[in-house]
């Protein structure tokens, strides 16, 4: 079975650098969608706390992910990046789902 969401190289190292920062309580990251911006959906990453035990578990080049029970549906085949640009440095969601995504790029509908 295909992973939920793939990890690119950068992501993953973002993300272990990131935990690296983190409170010691921090299991890894969460990541969920919220209804909201201009397109209807937008994504979300946290520190994940507490391991919910609804959350699907992704385990990729030596980080964790947890996943949001109620995303699962939305990030089928999505493959996580990490961009780093002049000015700004974001994850970035290669979501083969998305219908529409608005210009800003912080939101998304399926």
């Amino acid at each position: 079975m295909n992973p939920i969401i793939k990890l690119s190289d950068n992501a993953a190292l973002r993300i272990k650098e990131i935990m690296s920062n983190a409170e010691k309580n921090a299991v890894g990251v969460r990541v969920s969608v919220k209804s909201g911006g201009c397109a209807g959906m937008s994504y979300v990453m946290e520190y994940s706390k507490e391991i919910n035990p609804n959350d699907e578990l992704i385990e990729d080049k030596g980080v964790k992910v947890y996943i949001d029970s109620a995303a699962v549906m939305y990030l089928l085949g999505t493959e996580m990046d990490y961009k780093k640009e002049d000015f700004s440095s974001s994850f970035v969601f290669n979501n083969p789902n998305e219908t529409e995504r608005c210009g800003c790029g912080e939101s998304f509908k399926v």
